[in-house]
């Protein structure tokens, strides 16, 4: 599991970063990408990563600002070029009216897809589970911006234990089918008549991972029941320590507040984005700075930067 940032600027695009967009590549564990959030120009980003557009199937959607979602009708229909590869269907979460947004902008710029776009919209939400297969879990709850915004928490649901496959050979095991049903939690019997205890062999379940990933917000109670145990918090930063009064009234956080989001959510590492255009490399170095004093575990990502999970 990975996470890859393609656009980490708040509002606007700089010439070091482009508007809003991240991939968590879950390729390793159901050969998917999601994408949440698609500012302009995310297409653009995707060309300078090993990012397949056909591998995105799920796109999360935080807010309705243009700079989160005006990337979206271009991704959509290059995302149908790949000629070469198998169309899948791909769906989109969000608040009320992306839906609208997707299918009007594709029909006034007369796009037709190969692929179908499945919907799953939603209004006021409290910690709501809205998606769930076999190996994941992603949770939504609202946050406090300017417009109704939402963060999602993404829950990796444990993973089964390992198989002591030394063990079973030195007890004389064979390798092949028995070893199978062992690792599904099965017993079985050797032909000398011995009885194989699955349990015995095999060690407890691992936690998964969990990931939580906030739209734009000011510091709120809901960012900390999204974000507690995560492994990673992404949480913006739009502005510095001494910026809380304007953060407050544009919506947003400052680098401190998120990282006292994190330290009582109990994470174990935060990103911080969404930052402000007016920033420069130096300020950027502050932003680090000022927050490590309230969470060490802090980086401020860059566009295009990936981290394993």
């Amino acid at each position: 599991m990975q996470i890859q940032f393609l656009g980490t600027s708040a509002g606007q695009p700089s010439k070091m970063r482009n508007v809003s967009s991240l991939a968590l590549k879950l390729l390793d564990e159901i050969n998917e990408i999601w994408l949440f959030d698609c500012g302009e120009g995310t297409q653009n980003r995707i060309l300078e990563t090993t990012i397949r557009p056909r591998k995105v199937t799920k796109i999360f959607i935080t807010h309705l600002h243009g700079d989160h979602i005006f990337g979206l009708p271009g991704f959509l229909a290059s995302r149908s070029f790949q000629a070469n590869e198998e169309q899948t269907d791909l769906t989109i979460y969000g608040p009320i009216g992306i839906k609208s947004f997707v299918l009007n902008s594709l029909k006034v710029s007369g796009t037709r897809l190969p692929y179908k776009i499945h919907f799953h919209e939603f209004g006021e939400i409290s910690q709501e589970l809205i998606m769930e297969n076999d190996k994941f879990q992603v949770f939504a709850d609202k946050l406090d911006h300017t417009v109704f915004c939402v963060g999602y928490r993404v829950v990796q649901k444990d993973l089964e234990g390992s198989l002591d496959a030394e063990g079973l050979r030195a007890a004389g095991v064979p390798f092949g089918p028995l070893f199978g049903q062992l690792k599904n939690g099965n017993n079985v019997t050797l032909p000398d008549g011995r009885e194989i205890i699955a349990r015995d062999y095999l060690s407890p379940p691992k936690p998964g991972k969990v990931v939580t990933i906030l739209g734009d917000t000011r510091q709120t109670a809901s960012s900390v029941r999204l974000a507690v145990n995560a492994d990673v918090l992404v949480h913006e930063a739009t502005y510095g320590k001494d910026d809380y009064v304007i953060a407050k009234k544009h919506g947003h956080s400052t680098n401190v507040q998120a990282a006292q989001v994190a330290k009582e959510a109990g994470v174990k590492r935060l990103f911080l984005n969404h930052i402000s255009p007016r920033f420069l490399s130096r300020d950027v170095k502050k932003l680090r700075l000022e927050a490590s004093q309230v969470f060490e575990k802090v980086w401020v990502v860059n566009d295009l930067e990936e981290y394993d999970l």
